[in-house]
């Protein structure tokens, strides 16, 4: 027979609605990762949907400077008991809310175990929870990096038209796929001179990865290359906020859209703090096949 606390946990843990975690990533530097993720975020928030953006580029955290603002607080203030979370969370544009990362000096999956437990319990404790968690994660295939997106929902794989951009994108791919179960990617072009250049690209990468690898690519849209979008960063606003009219404004729109229908991971449930009890599990898994 359940206590009253027990009945009261469950309806706490039944309320908490789904959250989709999307991890924005690249498999190089230089591609507009951050900026797609941004402006993901931002759409979203004028869509009417209740949208977070966590800075996650533990090394070169840079959410903050692109939408010019100043942050006083990161989540490194968090963990050491100078600010609560609620303080460190900044306010954006399309009322997104945004989780400034400190830049080269924190890492949450190296924490002790108490610390980790007190951020989970600090966005579990958040007043109104988000439908959609943005995830800006390093460019790259480093652990940490893997770990965030094997921790998300949904990937999104950013690639311009460079041979770099489709090679490091490529091993991404292979590298998550192999070593980290992830066998689902969403792919966006970005930097399009032509219409047509995104699709011809996103071609190129399903015709390799279908030669060696099995993992499904979905094209999820296509930002052209824009001189309001260079314009907007210049002035560090979302192009969706400063100029939603432009070409690439209206392309990151129906990105946003096209994320929103996508259908939530099969057993999602709870709140946010669950995206980070998946991010410490996954790095508890890997340690494991390490050691």
């Amino acid at each position: 027979m359940r206590s009253d606390n027990q009945e009261s946990g469950l309806r706490e843990f039944m309320d908490k609605k789904p959250v989709k975690v999307i991890a924005v990533c690249s498999g190089k530097g230089g591609v507009g990762k951050t900026n797609v993720a941004a402006n993901i975020a931002v759409a979203l928030g004028k869509s009417g949907r209740n949208t977070c953006l966590l800075d996650a580029d533990l090394s070169l955290a840079n959410v903050d400077v692109l939408l010019g603002l100043q942050p006083r607080y990161n989540l490194s203030h968090v963990v050491n008991g100078e600010a609560d979370l609620k303080n460190t969370l900044l306010e954006g544009p399309g009322d997104i809310r945004i989780v400034p990362a400190s830049s080269g000096n924190f890492s949450m999956t190296d924490l002790p175990p108490a610390a980790q437990a007190g951020i989970i319990q600090a966005f579990g404790d958040l007043g109104e929870q988000p439908d959609i968690l943005v995830v800006d994660t390093a460019a790259g295939i480093a652990p940490e990096v893997a770990r965030f997106v094997q921790a998300a929902q949904h990937a999104v794989v950013v690639i311009c038209d460079e041979p770099a951009s489709l090679t490091d994108a490529y091993a991404l791919i292979k590298v998550f796929s192999q070593n980290y179960g992830i066998s689902r990617f969403s792919v966006l072009t970005n930097q399009s001179r032509k219409q047509q250049d995104g699709r011809k690209l996103f071609r190129k990468l399903v015709r390799v990865a279908d030669n060696f690898l099995d993992v499904v690519l979905r094209h999820i849209g296509d930002i052209p290359h824009d001189e309001y979008l260079v314009k907007a960063v210049q002035e560090q606003r979302a192009v969706v906020d400063a100029y939603p009219n432009s070409k690439a404004g209206q392309a990151f729109q129906e990105v946003a859209r096209a994320i929103d229908s996508l259908a939530p991971a099969r057993g999602t449930n709870g709140g946010i703090q669950f995206f980070f009890e998946r991010l410490l599990n996954a790095d508890l898994e890997m340690r494991g096949k390490v050691a």
